[in-house]
Parts: structure tokens; sequence; C-alpha cells
């Protein structure tokens, strides 16, 4: 007989942590991206919905930067992290401008959980994450 009795149970137990907290840490870590996702994907169709719908480029301009600090923060977005680049079809247009058709792109970095600042970790362990939309301007956008 060996002296075995009851070890099943501390290896079973061992065995489950080791597993749990990779799988735990994906959680959060996926939790974290998906958040951070879905915050840039409606910052840029709001701020693309605004631009539309303001009477003129100064408007336009001063709304979408208060949606986007208003999306950021309700994503718990870094607002000094967060890029945003507009463009209009077709080129050679003012962007805004009446009949264009705007895209708007609003990029961020998300920091991947509990990852040191040490040796410059947090920069390689971040996740660039993108969101893209584009709205028809109307044929008298900015005409009163």
């Amino acid at each position: 007989m060996s002296d075995d009795d009851g070890s099943a149970a501390l290896e079973f137990i061992t065995v489950g942590v080791l597993l749990l907290v990779p799988l735990v840490y994906l959680i959060l870590a996926l939790g974290a991206i998906q958040e951070q996702s879905m915050g840039v994907e409606a910052a840029a169709r709001h701020t693309a919905r605004i631009i539309a719908d303001a009477p003129d480029a100064a408007a336009a301009g001063a709304r979408g930067d208060q949606a986007i600090a208003n999306i950021s923060a309700q994503y718990g977005m870094d607002a000094d992290a967060i890029s945003v680049a507009m463009t209009c079809e077709p080129e050679g247009v003012a962007c805004p401008s009446a009949g264009a058709t705007i895209t708007v792109t609003v990029v961020t970095e998300v920091r991947l959980p509990l990852v040191p600042e040490v040796l410059g970790l947090h920069e390689a362990a971040s996740v660039r994450v993108e969101g893209v939309a584009v709205q028809k301007l109307s044929r008298l956008w900015g005409a009163g």
C-alpha cells in the first residue's frame, strides 16, 4: 500500500487553481478590450452623426469634441490616448462640406490589466482598437 491516500484532492485543487488563474486573466483582458472597442465605435458613430446634424463646421468641431470627451468618460478611456481623424469624399472638397460623405475614425490603445510599467511592458502589452463611422451630409448642410 502506498502513502498517497488523499492526495488526489490536493492535486485536483492545485491543477484547478493553476488553470483558473490564466482563465480569469483572459476574461479580464477580453473584457477590457471589448469595452474599449465598444467605446471607440460609439465615439466614431456619434461624432459622425453630430457633425451631420451641426449647422456649420465650427459647431461641428465643438460638438464633436464634446461627444468624444463624454464617451471617453463613459467607457473609461484615456482621453489623451484617443486619436480622431476625419476624411471626406469626394477628395479635394473642404471637410466637412455640403453633400460630402464623411468618415470618422477613432483609435486608442488598450492596456492589458495587471501589466506593470517596468521596462516598458505596458507598451508591449497593449492592443490597438479602432472604430469607423461613415455619414452622408445633406446637400444643404451649413446653409443655415
